[in-house]
């Protein structure tokens, strides 16, 4: 047996955002739209655009921050699709979105995430949970299947801000299933 005495991380606890979040929320999401090649936000955010999409949104269903001591390691958004948006998917469903600072990943924050938006979900009777996640996002396509997402859709040759095409690929899950 080692010697070496291991440290315990400090537990991840989450919570509904608040506007409060938004510097902190915004940060953590410029720093991933900067490294690029994982979200489809491709302009960087403030604390105004946070609040709008995500922590008010209008069709909003929840939106969850994960923190340790008050630093907000991640955020997950649920939300019905905008009635005049570009998705048009069946009546019922919802829009998922995760983020998680990067260096961050693997501390049990995308689970939590997910216990408090599948809890909000069923509360409010969605039927299914859309997942749209960019073709090259490796570590988005598994962490989407490893909460039991599958593959329904591929939207093909999406364009980014910069024109360059990307597949998507869309996945769906009940959120009453075990």
């Amino acid at each position: 047996m080692s010697a070496q005495a291991t440290e315990a991380r400090p537990a991840v606890t989450t919570r509904p955002a608040t506007a409060a979040d938004a510097a902190q929320m915004a940060a953590l999401l410029n720093r991933i739209i900067e490294i690029g090649g994982t979200t489809a936000h491709q302009r960087r955010f403030d604390d105004a655009r946070m609040t709008q999409e995500y922590i008010e949104a209008a069709e909003l269903i929840s939106c969850t921050v994960a923190e340790v001591g008050g630093d907000v390691l991640g955020f997950q958004a649920l939300e019905w699709p905008h009635p005049k948006g570009t998705r048009k998917l069946p009546e019922g469903w919802a829009i998922i979105a995760s983020f998680v600072r990067p260096g961050a990943q693997g501390r049990g924050i995308g689970q939590a995430l997910w216990a408090a938006t599948r809890a909000a979900a069923i509360g409010a009777q969605v039927r299914m949970i859309d997942a749209t996640i960019r073709a090259d996002n490796a570590a988005g396509l598994a962490y989407y299947s490893g909460l039991g997402f599958a593959d329904y859709a591929v939207l093909h040759a999406i364009a980014l801000a910069d024109g360059t095409p990307v597949d998507r690929i869309s996945k769906c899950r009940d959120p009453g299933r075990a």
